[in-house]
């Protein structure tokens, strides 16, 4: 909760003569949505491509909010304190302060990012910056779940990983936050320096390197380049945690004034895990190794992957000072925010839910994990986005891991159509893949197909909508 007085000063245009009742007026937050405006919070009025926030001004007003930051002005209530902050000294309203503020700004976004930066300066909390290609969700969800044994922690919720949802995370702060735990996503080059910049993080950890967004940067080397801008972000007093099982991560060491700490599945590496062992539905157990220290647990995250996310909470857990028996506690406890969830579906089948989004190799973690699964094993897999030069052996890649794990496969879209049809290339008989030209037509395949028994994994872009499959199939009444 910050003041007008602090909202100001983050703005850049802090004026010495601000009338010290006005440091009593402040603000919860902030938001870009009015329809998730809360009384008290600051609505940010954004040009989007499609829709420009300026049009929603009055729907904001109407739910409450406190403080309008625009950059052109819109039919107000009388009396609305107005602020022109557009590269002068505002003129304060003489009359006593009256809802809702209105910060009228050359660029809303950069004004918001300003705000947000000013305000996490001010607060001394210690902040863990998690990117990668892969498992930036699981990862900060772990993570903030083992600090939490100790620690007052605000985490990013959702996908609020980028240029307007960091910010929005930040303004959440309280003076009273100890710790907070960012997922930080990218773009393009710049963006996680810029994201760094305002979110100070002390402790940066990369998840790995791959090639999911080589449509927007063309070479998996340029992304390994935009993700290293975490750690080299990082202060000399800062720790950089880095898998160092992915080659291209582990030679992020060289780029960071931090300490580094490399964790993974190799006994010369600081923190390492051994005895990995998937158990299906139940979790997995595993051994980690930390110095001559070793730590026994049983995790209930799915798949044997899911190893490297307890490895990169174990070490942020290791660097904040906490004991093995809080790092085992927060271990123990998935938050119900993690993507992958398991549901009962139509005909007596189990659904696998893995829908947030898709990439070659999520996708062959995800398929790895229905390998272990008892029962029929059936595949519902969509187009992977944004792969630029990589899409055709991509998706050929985790159609040849389809044919090998999948006793029925089915495809969405037209990228999709690439894994069937490597399937059919290398031998998969021909009634057992299914080529659907759109989730309604899936959905109806899989309701007249799918028996007692059945494990169906449901998994593809963000951009393919396939959670639509799984809720139309799901019979637990969510």
């Amino acid at each position: 909760m910050f003041t007008l007085a602090e909202a100001l000063a983050g703005l850049g245009a802090a004026p010495e003569d601000l009338p010290a009742s006005l440091s009593t007026v402040k603000f919860t937050g902030a938001s870009n949505d009015s329809r998730a405006i809360q009384p008290g919070q600051i609505f940010v009025a954004l040009r989007g491509e499609t829709q420009d926030g300026h049009d929603f001004i009055g729907d904001a007003l109407g739910r409450g909010a406190t403080a309008i930051l625009a950059e052109r002005t819109v039919d107000l209530p009388e009396g609305a304190w107005v602020l022109d902050l557009r590269g002068k000294a505002p003129a304060i309203p003489s009359r006593p302060f009256q809802a809702p503020a209105y910060f009228l700004v050359t660029d809303a976004l950069k004004s918001l990012q300003s705000l947000a930066g000013y305000w996490r300066s001010k607060l001394p909390v210690d902040v863990v910056g998690i990117t990668g290609s892969v498992g930036k969700t699981s990862t900060k969800e772990m993570i903030a779940s083992v600090l939490s044994q100790r620690f007052k922690v605000l985490k990013s919720e959702k996908n609020l990983n980028n240029e307007i949802g960091l910010p929005l995370t930040l303004l959440r702060l309280e003076p009273s936050h100890q710790k907070a735990v960012l997922e930080i996503g990218m773009y393009g080059l710049g963006e996680i320096a810029l994201l760094s910049s305002l979110a100070r993080p002390r402790v940066g950890v990369i998840t790995n390197v791959g090639p999911s967004h080589l449509e927007r940067l063309g070479a998996v080397e340029r992304i390994a380049q935009a993700k290293a801008e975490l750690v080299e972000a990082l202060p000399p007093e800062g720790y950089a945690i880095l898998n160092g099982d992915d080659p291209m991560v582990r030679q992020m060491a060289t780029k960071t004034r931090a300490t580094v700490f490399i964790y993974g599945q190799e006994s010369n590496f600081d923190l390492w895990a051994s005895q990995v062992e998937s158990r299906g539905l139940e979790g997995i157990r595993l051994c980690l190794h930390y110095g001559r220290e070793s730590l026994y647990l049983k995790i209930p995250l799915l798949g044997a992957h899911s190893a490297h996310t307890a490895l990169a909470a174990t070490a942020v857990g290791l660097v904040m000072g906490l004991t093995w028996e809080e790092i085992a506690g927060g271990l123990s406890k998935v938050p119900e925010q993690l993507r992958l969830i398991v549901v009962p579906g139509v005909n007596g089948s189990t659904l696998i839910d893995d829908t947030y989004n898709s990439s070659p190799a999520s996708a062959l973690a995800a398929l790895n994990l229905l390998a272990e699964l008892p029962g029929r094993r059936v595949a519902v897999l969509g187009d992977m986005l944004e792969l630029g030069t990589y899409e055709d052996e991509g998706h050929r890649l985790v159609g040849r891991r389809a044919l090998e794990v999948a006793a029925k496969l089915v495809v969405v879209g037209e990228r999709g159509r690439i894994i069937g049809q490597e399937a059919l290339a290398c031998g998969r008989n021909p009634e057992d893949v299914y080529f659907a030209s759109s989730n309604q037509e899936a959905i109806q395949y899989l309701a007249a197909v799918l028996a007692p028994g059945d494990v169906v994994l449901v998994k593809g872009s963000r951009g393919m909508r396939m959670e639509e499959i799984v809720n139309a199939l799901r019979t637990d009444g969510a």
